[in-house]
């Protein structure tokens, strides 16, 4: 069995792959803004692996408390920031299957997480299919070397720069109002990991006078392989190098009035390689200014 020791993790889920990203292809207007308190969380078993099968693995679990905001600093640009201010890693005990005696002790560890600021400015604003440009930096503020043995991480240590173009369209269904929006991005990553190509789509309505929303989300990362770390990291994180996967995540949310409401989603992997092959949960509270 794949033990802890060597476990292949999930994709690291920033910004872009959390899916808080609230505007799409719409900057914030100026003063305006949205943000959202959020609990989000992975217990994982099994993973793909580099050759995209499905392995088992000593049961492994991340948990981020955290905050994401976007604020309108102009008609055009939106100020960024996902901030997991909170965040849990753990591995359970691994054990013998015919003696049942404890092989490698579990650990936990408890810190700051990695946080995401980004721009986002709108190239094409206020006609049928706009579009929008954004730059977020990844900083390294998190644990990338927890626990006794070191191998809990709550961040990659890894500066990166993710470039970001979303292009959006809203429509109506009958009388429902629907949305579209399709990105692609470049992460440039630094200390050794590979660079990655990432591409989504995104589909959503409301529904029951401005109650209800839902969403669908596909979207995936591509690794260029150009680092000069191993593709297997020997950690319990969701930090690897070479991951790549493509997920879909549906996505509900309720307005409880105009400026609160809650949301809940699951993010599944369909494919992969060095992730985890459970699904990851979120749920949140946010506020529209």
């Amino acid at each position: 069995m794949f033990n802890s020791k060597n476990i292949i993790s999930l994709f690291v889920l920033t910004l872009l792959s959390l899916n808080v990203f609230a505007g799409g292809g719409w900057p914030q207007p100026k003063g305006h803004g949205y943000f959202k308190l959020f609990q989000w969380w992975v217990v994982a078993d099994q993973h793909f692996t580099d050759t995209g099968l499905i392995d088992p693995n000593t049961t492994n679990g991340i948990f981020n408390t955290g905050f994401y905001g976007e604020y309108g600093i102009t008609d055009r640009i939106t100020g960024i920031a996902y901030v997991p201010f909170y965040s849990r890693a753990y591995f359970n005990n691994t054990v013998s299957g015919t003696t049942g005696e404890i092989i490698d002790k579990g650990e936990s560890i408890s810190s700051f997480g990695d946080t995401q600021l980004g721009i986002k400015y709108g190239l094409i604003v206020n006609k049928p299919v706009v579009l929008s440009a954004t730059l977020s930096f990844g900083i390294p503020i998190g644990n990338e070397a927890g626990g006794e043995t070191g191998r809990l991480q709550t961040g990659d240590g890894e500066f990166n720069q993710i470039l970001r173009l979303d292009a959006g369209t809203g429509f109506k269904i009958g009388k429902v109002n629907a949305y579209a929006n399709a990105y692609l991005g470049v992460n440039n990553r630094s200390n050794g990991f590979s660079d990655e190509f990432r591409f989504g789509i995104e589909t959503g309505a409301i529904f029951f006078k401005n109650k209800i929303s839902a969403s669908l989300r596909l979207y995936g990362i591509q690794s260029f392989e150009n680092g000069n770390l191993g593709s297997q990291i020997n950690s319990t994180s969701i930090f690897a190098n070479n991951s790549e996967h493509l997920t879909f995540s549906p996505e509900i949310a309720y307005n409880i009035n105009q400026k609160w409401g809650v949301s809940a989603n699951f993010a599944t992997a369909l494919s992969g390689k060095i992730i985890f092959a459970n699904p990851a949960y979120s749920v949140g509270v946010f506020f529209k200014l």
